[in-house]
């Protein structure tokens, strides 16, 4: 029986699995759940996300990715078992080749971290492609192509930005701020104005319901509970969109300040596709309002939001697996590499 071919995005906040032949089969949060005393995992994924914050002492839930790189070596080797395990079941006889996404701008450990928990988790054989590579697969660019395409992938842990052409990147940079860092600067501006305190979880909704990053939907309201710095009691707050724009103004500049950096290192035939093509934004952070249109502002270039942002990478990862055997028959045709093989 031929062993299956699984594509993984093994990403700061969600793994997800895309299954040869079958597509996505698992979609999970990057969350295991401990306890302290026994050393035995309670929960992993989304049943271990609900307890964030909320355990008793002897339950710690970890997220053993950040900042798009593994920083608990032991745990993302149990959380990647477990979900190869949910998506092959138990059997020996399969052991999968897996494709990993990984950052643009990883470095050689942390590549090799990766392919180690991997390996450790019994499969036959690991590939690493890059983020912004497969992300732009997902989107439905054609990267295969004398061409130049730029995409930007805001992730869970990292920004990745790339000038993609004839297959592989030409120009890209990596950014350690994206969904995380967006949550931490509404926990801090929460603070901040109003002496409360908010946990991870709530950040998250508020983000997702309520930030906005361009001017026009300022006064869309939502209700914040939380903690009251001063008293210690639970308070409940009023917060507005505009406030939103406000906490989210620095992490925003940050990446539109490094698109800026990766365009103007672009060479110019290139550059001059991506100003009449655009730039293609994927991952959850396309999809806070009003991105694009900043982004249309400050570039000058049309900017445009995948179909499926949040599953880019991992549809991406899948559509390479298929057209893998071609390009290899291709390279060695040509006498040169696969791209993604690293």
């Amino acid at each position: 029986m031929l062993s299956k071919e699984i594509g993984v995005d093994l990403g700061t906040a969600n793994v997800l699995v895309h299954v040869r032949g079958q597509g996505i089969v698992l979609n999970e949060p990057s969350v295991v759940a401990i306890d302290q005393v026994t050393k035995q995992v309670v929960a992993v994924g989304e049943e271990a996300r609900q307890m964030l914050g909320r355990t008793p002492g002897n339950i710690v839930a970890i997220r053993p990715l950040r900042e798009g790189v593994i920083a608990d070596f032991d745990v993302t080797e149990i959380m990647l078992r477990h979900f190869l395990r949910k998506t092959i079941g138990k059997s020996s006889m399969l052991r999968p080749r897996l494709m990993i996404c990984v950052p643009a701008g990883i470095t050689s450990v942390e590549q090799k971290a990766v392919r180690e928990a991997a390996e450790a988790c019994g499969v036959k054989q690991v590939d690493l492609i890059e983020e912004p590579k497969a992300a732009a697969i997902g989107a439905g660019l054609n990267i295969f192509e004398p061409s130049g395409s730029l995409v930007v992938d805001i992730g869970g842990g990292t920004t990745d930005i790339a000038v993609l052409s004839l297959g592989d990147v030409v120009t890209s940079s990596s950014l350690r701020v994206a969904g995380d860092k967006f949550d931490e600067a509404i926990v801090k501006f929460i603070r901040r104005e109003y002496n409360l305190m908010i946990g991870e979880r709530t950040a998250e909704e508020l983000k997702k319901e309520l930030a906005t990053v361009y001017p026009g939907h300022d006064d869309k309201s939502r209700e914040v509970r939380g903690r009251d710095m001063m008293t210690g009691l639970p308070k409940t707050i009023e917060v507005k969109a505009g406030q939103m724009r406000e906490a989210l103004a620095d992490t925003v500049a940050a990446i539109i300040s490094a698109t800026k950096s990766v365009l103007e290192r672009t060479p110019p035939e290139l550059a001059a596709d991506i100003f009449d093509k655009g730039v293609m934004l994927t991952g959850g952070g396309a999809l806070i309002a009003g991105l694009d249109k900043l982004m249309v502002d400050e570039l000058q270039v049309p900017v445009h939001i995948a179909e499926d942002p949040m599953q880019c990478v991992v549809i991406g990862t899948g559509k390479f697996l298929e057209m893998r055997d071609a390009l290899r028959t291709k390279a060695l045709r040509n006498g040169g590499k696969v791209a993604g093989r690293r």
